[in-house]
């Protein structure tokens, strides 16, 4: 892997702590002068952002050290680990809102000095904008799926912050006192639902789900260009962090000598590895026709059969 993936991610994690600590110390204190629960619930947001932005700090860091002896296939799951710390915090801090805007709703208490906490939400997306089309660069560059967490919860933010606006204008322009506490509960809803969906992707990582279908058959397509391949068989694929992992069997010609077989699978692991750089491939190779495992059609199917 290029050291050049895990400084980019390492780069975006560090502008994600460095806007937190931003937006968190403006919305300190525009809770404080509003009074606002959509303020409060925003400046809590906020302070979620921080810890998980530290969190997706230290994931990305552990995840780019090399594979030791202890951990052959690196440290890549750390993201992931990373990405589902960030959505417990943001579970809770969902449901701390929702309680707190339901008690305003019931004793119907207003919001004051709306310019305050309106001026601080415009800052708050101007520079939550820059921050989401950075982190959009590095998942590009990295595939990082703790940064990838990190992008759902800021991109939440901005409707948030949106929300934040329409609340504190209908609460004190246009008195309607519910506003605020309505619009409370559905930021902490949709807090809940960015929640589910970080989670996700990094459930899958930890579970080792195979690759989207489109990008198997991709990377069977690659290796069908190859004549010498009889068949491929046990394809099996997985994602750790920044990191793909791919083995599979091959049928080839059992005359075949070792010397010539060992120099397709060199062409074939060099051809793959410019289609999906950055993939650790294991192939293991079988005399055409070999069975290994005869009840269990998921090892056995031959996946050359229609690629070529």
């Amino acid at each position: 892997m290029s050291p050049a993936r895990p400084n980019f991610a390492r780069r975006a994690a560090l502008a994600s702590v460095a806007t937190a600590i931003f937006l968190g110390t403006l919305k300190s204190w525009a809770a404080w002068a509003t009074g606002s629960v959509a303020v409060l619930a925003s400046l809590a947001d906020s302070l979620l952002d921080l810890v998980a932005s530290l969190v997706t700090l230290g994931g990305v860091h552990w995840a780019a050290q090399p594979a030791d002896a202890k951990h052959r296939f690196g440290h890549g799951k750390a993201e992931a680990l990373a990405a589902l710390f960030q959505v417990a915090m943001i579970a809770v801090s969902a449901f701390a809102i929702l309680l707190r805007a339901v008690q305003r709703l019931v004793v119907a208490q207003g919001s004051s000095h709306a310019e305050a906490g309106i001026g601080v939400s415009v800052i708050a997306i101007l520079a939550t904008l820059a921050l989401t089309a950075y982190q959009r660069a590095a998942i590009r560059r990295t595939g990082s799926i703790a940064i990838g967490a990190d992008h759902i919860h800021y991109q939440s933010d901005l409707f948030l912050n949106a929300a934040v606006i329409a609340a504190l204008a209908l609460d004190q322009y246009l008195g309607w006192s519910g506003a605020d506490a309505l619009f409370g509960i559905g930021i902490a809803l949709w807090l809940l639902f960015g929640a589910w969906r970080a989670s996700v992707a990094a459930i899958d990582q930890l579970m080792d789900k195979e690759w989207p279908e489109a990008k198997r058959a991709r990377f069977v397509e690659v290796a069908a260009r190859h004549p010498e391949l009889i068949g491929l068989h046990d394809l099996r694929t997985r994602t750790s962090g920044a990191r793909d992992f791919v083995q599979f069997h091959l049928w080839m010609d059992p005359n075949m000598t070792v010397a010539a077989a060992h120099a397709v699978l060199d062409r074939l692991e060099h051809a793959l590895e410019a289609e999906f750089p950055g993939t650790e491939i294991l192939i293991h190779v079988d005399p055409e026709g070999q069975v290994d495992q005869p009840d269990n059609p998921l090892a056995e199917t031959d996946l050359l059969k229609d690629a070529k």
